[in-house]
C-alpha cells in the first residue's frame, strides 16, 4: 500500500505526462488544421475522415483536460494536507481506491450515490 507522499509523487508524474500529451495533441491538431486549409472541396470521403479525426482529437483533448483538472485538485489537496479525504462526506477515501485512482475526490460510497443520482436524472 502506497502512502500519501508516494501517491502525491505519482500524481505529480502523471500531471507532467498529461501536460506533455496535451501539448503534443494541440500541436498535432494545429498542423492537421493547417494542412486542411488548402484541401479541395467536394471530396466527401476525405471531408468525413477529416471531420472524424478532428472530433476524435477534440474528445481526447477534453478527456485529458478533465483528468488533468482532477489531478491538479488532488495535488492542491496534497499541499493543503487534506488529500485522501472525501469532498462530499469528509470521511477518508478507501486506500485501495486511492491506489487505483490517486486523483479520486470521493469515497466509494459517495461516488456510487453520485452515479446513481446522475442516472436517475437522465432517465427522466
Amino acid at each position: 500500500m502506497a502512502d500519501v507522499a508516494e501517491l502525491c509523487a505519482i500524481l505529480k508524474k502523471e500531471q507532467a505526462l498529461l501536460t506533455r500529451e496535451l501539448e503534443q495533441l494541440e500541436a498535432q491538431m494545429q498542423s492537421n488544421s493547417e494542412g486542411r486549409e488548402g484541401s479541395p472541396f467536394g471530396k466527401r470521403e476525405e471531408g468525413a475522415t477529416e471531420a472524424f479525426e478532428l472530433e476524435k482529437g477534440l474528445a481526447l483533448e477534453r478527456k485529458l483536460r478533465s483528468t488533468l483538472l482532477e489531478i491538479n485538485r488532488a495535488l492542491a489537496k496534497c499541499e493543503a494536507g487534506t488529500y485522501g479525504t472525501c469532498d462530499a462526506c469528509g470521511k477518508p477515501i478507501e486506500p485501495a481506491r486511492l491506489e487505483a485512482l490517486p486523483q479520486a475526490s470521493l469515497c466509494l460510497s459517495c461516488k456510487t450515490s453520485q452515479t446513481k443520482n446522475g442516472r436517475s436524472r437522465l432517465a427522466r
